[in-house]
């Protein structure tokens, strides 16, 4: 598919966010792979090459979206910890090129009370060493993504550009894992690339899908640089809040309203709520179908899926207490959650209505189910009229 055009604007300040230096702090930060040979390392790029364009047959059966049956839209590219890392701090530009616009108006207005833009510079590499230093964190723990926006960065390549966007595969932490787990090496990698090659074709069948996403990013930015005058009081409030909240044992009936995993969901008037709302929906829709497609395989096509799939679950409960935290924090048990409900709203909806009725959803974006229709699909298919 042809990549649609962002609307021209005007380019948003460089000061609010060094870009390049999140990109250099993310590759430095970055943690070293496992201690491969280049023989190894050639052998497994060349592996999970085989196994993603593998993976997409199989895909197009248990998924029967035709936007399978011939998928050339994107790039596939495995790559290491710091390239994963860069590439991302291009998926956040486009992502937050928008609540940017939104800062630097807001900004103007106080402009004449703030002279200098000594502050702005300061709080650029301050902004970019952090995210630098989150994504470094994040590196070592994706396995695979597939990046929508990359076509739409300001410095994409022209086969970016020409496609719909890519797929990363994080080769040093899928041999960590596959290691860790001790499973068969390829049937690991053809079990990854079933999940991510599924979001490819979300985004095929879909091709309104990211520009949806990115106007909906937008308006949940922009409430939330509209109400920032106090940002920095109630998030150390939140914080608070958010530590109160998890040191007190949990009472039935309550872990929905502990949120979502992260600060953000203390800090939300009602509109900033639903925006965020339709977000999550949307990501455990996104979440769970690729979950659904990858559990849907059997040991015809995985020969050891059952040992993969009991060994994969039991290792999140051996994280230590420091990473526990971090990942709470930075909402990744959130996305956790969004993988478990995404896929129980997806196998409810096929149960009663088909594969052929759940694939409404990728038609247009008021066929997206809402959050409270993910925890009750019977409430999606009553909407659609299945």
């Amino acid at each position: 598919m042809s990549p649609q055009k962002r609307p021209a604007a005007a380019p948003a300040p460089k000061s609010l966010v060094n870009w390049e230096l999140a990109a250099k702090t993310a590759a430095t930060l970055a943690p070293a792979g496992p201690d491969l040979s280049g023989s190894e390392i050639s052998s497994a790029v060349d592996n999970l090459r085989r196994m993603a364009e593998k993976s997409v047959p199989h895909v197009h059966e248990i998924s029967q979206l035709e936007a399978a049956r011939d998928l050339h839209d994107s790039e596939v590219l495995v790559v290491d910890r710091a390239s994963w890392a860069r590439a991302n701090t291009q998926s956040f530009s486009v992502m937050m090129d928008p609540v940017l616009r939104a800062l630097a108006a807001k900004a103007a207005e106080t402009a004449e009370k703030s002279p200098g833009g000594s502050a702005a510079t300061v709080s650029a590499t301050v902004t970019g060493a952090q995210l630098g230093g989150a994504l470094a964190f994040l590196s070592s723990k994706v396995l695979g993504q597939y990046d929508p926006f990359a076509a739409l960065a300001p410095r994409a390549s022209a086969r970016a550009q020409a496609s719909g966007g890519r797929l990363l595969l994080v080769a040093p932490n899928i041999i960590t894992v596959e290691r860790e787990l001790k499973v068969d090496p390829s049937d690991f990698r053809l079990w990854v690339c079933l999940h991510e090659q599924t979001h490819r074709v979300q985004f095929a069948a879909a091709p309104w899908l990211r520009h949806h996403m990115l106007g909906e990013i937008e308006k949940l930015g922009t409430l939330l640089v509209g109400d920032s005058e106090n940002f920095g009081e109630r998030l150390l409030q939140s914080a608070r809040e958010l530590g109160t909240k998890r040191s007190k044992p949990a009472e039935p009936g309550a872990a929905a309203e502990q949120g979502r995993g992260s600060v953000l969901d203390l800090l939300q008037n009602p509109e900033q709520k639903a925006s965020l709302s339709h977000l999550t929906a949307v990501m455990s829709l996104l979440e769970g179908h690729a979950n659904v497609v990858m559990d849907g395989v059997d040991q015809r096509i995985v020969p050891t899926v059952r040992t993969i799939r009991q060994r994969f679950n039991n290792r999140g409960r051996e994280r230590g207490m420091i990473e526990k935290f971090i990942r709470n924090l930075m909402g990744l048990d959130a996305k956790m959650r969004q993988y478990s409900d995404g896929a129980k709203f997806v196998r409810q909806v096929v149960d009663i209505a088909g594969m052929d009725g759940f694939n409404n959803v990728w038609t247009r974006a008021e066929n997206l189910p809402t959050e409270p229709e993910i925890h009750d699909a019977r409430l999606w298919v009553e909407r659609m009229g299945l």
